[in-house]
């Protein structure tokens, strides 16, 4: 067999083959994109009204390339209402009466809670805010250290969380 017969024999790659690879990337294409897409939009959530006799506390943080990406649970009496994430918006219908709103974090401090009373209809906005570098330390010139997440809670009036959520995206609250 001469060298120029043997190069002609190798095996080549039929149509079927290619199509198979192409098949198989363009998937792995659509599986890579479907990683990045958005979650809704929280606009849409905030014309509807609570359930009748019920209220509404929306929780939300602001997207700040700047701030802390952690997620820190939000507790409503004690209780796990969602996880903050960082330009996400939740909410949770809740019978009228008293709450008591806290954020976990790593500093423990009064003024990180908020307690309001919601009467039937009403609708409370609680901001999520990272308190970055509040707790860090170590390193030195070349990098390193730690960094502890801190986080507190504030209410915020109608007029302006409505606005803060229309600009955020849903997230169901992590439930």
């Amino acid at each position: 067999m001469t060298a120029a017969l043997a190069l002609s024999e190798k095996p080549m790659i039929g149509r079927a083959g290619l199509r198979r690879w192409f098949a198989a990337g363009a998937a792995l294409l659509l599986l890579g994109m479907a990683g990045c897409a958005q979650p809704p939009p929280a606009a849409p959530y905030l014309a509807a009204a609570p359930s009748p006799g019920m209220a509404r506390i929306w929780f939300y943080r602001d997207l700040n390339p700047n701030d802390v990406l952690a997620e820190a649970y939000i507790r409503l009496n004690g209780a796990v209402a969602g996880v903050s994430v960082a330009g996400g918006a939740f909410y949770r219908d809740v019978a009228p009466g008293r709450y008591h709103i806290s954020v976990d974090s790593y500093v423990q401090d009064p003024h990180n809670d908020a307690d309001l009373v919601l009467a039937p209809g009403m609708e409370a906005y609680a901001k999520v805010l990272p308190l970055e570098n509040f707790v860090q330390g170590g390193g030195g010139a070349v990098g390193g250290g730690y960094r502890r997440n801190s986080f507190v809670v504030w209410l915020y009036p109608p007029e302006h969380g409505r606005a803060a959520v229309a600009h955020s995206y849903f997230t169901a609250g992590g439930s």
